[in-house]
């Protein structure tokens, strides 16, 4: 089984009110670093390239969680990111709005990473 698939694989079990949402986000991420490996780890879809980027907390249910592990690295004039202890950022989605609305804060962040690794 391919990671992607494995992913694919947890989110079609996945009970969470936003669902739709983070396979949205999933989508974006994809789309914006299809050279990114992706996995489940630490108990969400987890996305990598070189390092671990960001992984998703679908324990939290009032959002979409996105944690980025070393979100200190990443410049976000968008406002997607909050500053999290450990150097960490999160990236949080209320609803489907929020997903459109953080869209190219996301792909641009992404983008970012890749480039940081790249160096």
């Amino acid at each position: 089984m391919n990671k992607k698939s494995k992913v694919d694989e947890f989110m079609s079990k996945l009970q969470h009110p936003l669902k739709e949402e983070m396979k949205a986000v999933i989508e974006i991420l994809r789309s914006a670093g299809p050279q990114m490996d992706e996995d489940v780890k630490w108990g969400g879809p987890s996305f990598d390239y070189k390092e671990p980027m960001a992984t998703f907390n679908p324990r939290m249910t009032e959002f979409v969680a996105l944690i980025f592990h070393k979100g200190e690295l990443l410049q976000d004039k968008s406002g997607l990111l909050e500053a999290a202890p450990k150097g960490k950022a999160y990236a949080k989605f209320r609803s489907m709005e929020d997903v459109r609305k953080y869209t190219p804060g996301l792909q641009k962040v992404v983008k970012e990473w890749i480039k940081l690794m790249d160096k």
